[in-house]
């Protein structure tokens, strides 16, 4: 009788799970997305079918299926499994966990797999509590973060553990498993009878971003709605059941970087749309516009330039009034500032001209400065012979002198034949032919690299 009333419960609690948690694959045959790792030939795959699966980290977006391969690694490797929230366990929780798989490999109960949630939650020691146990078989353990492993775990954990990066699901996935929710009788809303719009349904798959519990959890508050009113589930009721999604943005892990990344490898390669979404992404996450405000300072500098002079004071003015406005207004010359960054002419020729003379001076290719160019503003500089013979370029008709200021041959900027630099080019180019005529024969020339004091 007791079993009996066992199963009744379960069957009861099995009801009372939200549609995502019943709709969990139940074989690795229902499993949908991932196939870059898991599919017939991949990696994942080939550990599971050689037997050979070791400790692994999950590391991706919520809503992509890390939970569910964990459930399916356990039972395709039949292991006990055990589960830990991160966010909630501490070292107790952990060391039961740990010696309940000890006492039943020991005891020939076979293996277990212990799955860790949010396993970044856990602090240095509770991670390095983990370590004898993973080191030694004694568990698999399987964790699933959504912060980069490399940034928010312990080098040791991630060395001893093999990391699979989810992506997102594609709209193609998601919408399978909304198909497959609405069909299903035992686990699904097939008993409903209420029907669903092809409009309705590639909707929710289109706008939850690749998260499967997003759009499960949308279908089954608009259909359980609808119970009884006699309407189906069309874009209307699709569109008021999909919450408003909170921007995963964390301002100190990996998104925080990726997306600063984004912004400036967007405005580098002179995408105005691009730049803007990975503004609005982390504003909308909670970024600190200053910091946003510098990055765009820095590719004013870098990936501007001489190209369009007029960059970098923009920049500037717009970090100013990012000072004196404050969110939500400064919102507004950020972006000025972004689209005119992306619509500029582009050059990098600032910053290789300082790094290469940087070069040069690090490793001791000292020049000394020539006498000409010395100050000579003090009694006895012209006893030194300091200033002596320099010509200012002021007292000559066109404006340059073609004297040798450096003392060897050297090339440091090269401008590039975009913006205001093409103006820049041809005017160097000439310079540098007087310059080359006018060096005494027995003035330094030596090849780069070469030269000291």
């Amino acid at each position: 009788m007791a079993g009996l009333f066992d199963r009744q419960e379960a069957a009861e609690r099995e009801l009372a799970k939200p549609l995502a948690a019943r709709m969990r694959p139940r074989t690795l045959a229902e499993f949908v997305g991932q196939q870059h790792f898991l599919g017939e030939g991949k990696l994942l795959r080939r550990m599971l079918q050689a037997d050979r699966l070791g400790s692994v980290l999950f590391y991706g977006p919520p809503g992509a299926g890390k939970t569910s391969l964990a459930e399916l690694l356990a039972k395709h490797t039949k292991s006990q499994f055990l589960r830990l929230n991160a966010a909630s366990a501490g070292v107790k929780e952990l060391r039961a966990a740990l010696d309940t798989a000890r006492e039943r490999l020991s005891t020939g109960g076979g293996r277990s797999l212990l799955f860790v949630d949010e396993l970044h939650h856990f602090n240095r020691t509770q991670q390095d509590v983990l370590l004898p146990d993973v080191e030694e078989g004694v568990v698999t353990l399987v964790g699933a973060t959504t912060q980069n492993p490399f940034f928010s775990l312990v080098s040791p954990l991630v060395s001893r553990s093999r990391v699979f990066e989810f992506q997102p699901l594609s709209a193609t996935d998601v919408r399978q498993l909304l198909d497959r929710a609405l069909q299903d009788r035992e686990r699904g809303l097939g008993r409903t009878g209420v029907p669903a719009t092809d409009e309705a349904l590639q909707f929710l798959a289109e706008v939850s971003d690749g998260d499967a519990r997003r759009a499960l959890s949308a279908l089954e508050v608009g259909v359980l709605s609808l119970l009884g009113t006699g309407r189906p589930f069309d874009l209307e009721c699709a569109q008021e059941s999909l919450q408003k999604r909170q921007v995963q943005y964390d301002r100190s892990g990996d998104t925080h970087y990726d997306s600063a990344s984004a912004l400036i490898k967007s405005i580098r390669a002179s995408d105005p749309d691009a730049a803007i979404y990975w503004m609005a992404r982390m504003l909308e996450g909670g970024e600190d516009p200053r910091f946003v405000a510098r990055r765009l300072v820095i590719a004013a500098a870098e990936d501007i330039g001489n190209a369009d002079p007029r960059a970098l004071p923009l920049a500037q003015a717009a970090a100013h009034a990012t000072e004196f406005l404050g969110m939500p207004e400064c919102r507004i010359p950020l972006a000025q500032a972004a689209l005119f960054l992306a619509m500029s002419p582009k050059s990098n020729s600032a910053i290789a001209a300082i790094d290469a003379a940087l070069d040069d001076v690090r490793q001791q290719r000292v020049r000394p400065v020539p006498r000409q160019l010395r100050d000579g503003h003090y009694a006895g500089a012209a006893t030194l012979g300091h200033g002596t013979g320099y010509v200012s370029p002021h007292s000559t008709t066109q404006g340059f002198n073609p004297a040798d200021d450096l003392g060897v041959d050297r090339e440091y900027y090269h401008p590039v034949d975009r913006g205001a630099e093409a103006a820049f080019r041809t005017r160097l180019a000439e310079w540098r032919a007087q310059r080359e005529l006018a060096r005494p024969p027995s003035s330094p020339s030596s090849p780069a690299g070469e030269g000291s004091a």
